[in-house]
């Protein structure tokens, strides 16, 4: 049996400082795996779907490694909370605030995201 992707015109939009900035198609984004984007000031941000569909933006660049790697981190939960770990060092990172579960002194920018 083969399944049909599924196919929408909806578009995954991030709030920046100067408005909403269109990044993907809605469909682009798979359950559990991260998505890289360029933003217009050359910075990259990581976009998660997880199966309940949330919609989560974070930061690309590990900051303790320094590489932009976080959209090929590994998903999953950490006390009913969203997180993303690494895949340099595997420190966690969660998706709603960018709050290092590892290191209380680290957090990653997070963005605002909507589905139009």
């Amino acid at each position: 049996m083969t399944l049909a992707p599924e196919t929408t015109d909806l578009k995954i939009q991030l709030q920046l400082e100067d408005g909403w900035f269109t990044v993907c198609e809605l469909d682009r984004l798979l359950p559990g795996r991260g998505v890289a984007a360029l933003l217009p000031d050359g910075r990259q941000a990581a976009l998660f779907r997880d199966r309940q569909g949330n919609l989560y933006a974070v930061d690309n660049r590990d900051p303790f490694g320094g590489a932009a790697v976080l959209s090929r981190g590994l998903t999953g939960t950490h006390q009913g909370r969203p997180f993303v770990a690494s895949p340099l060092l595997k420190q966690r990172f969660d998706l709603e605030t960018g709050q290092c579960l590892d290191e209380e002194s680290v957090r990653i920018a997070t963005y605002e995201v909507r589905v139009a």
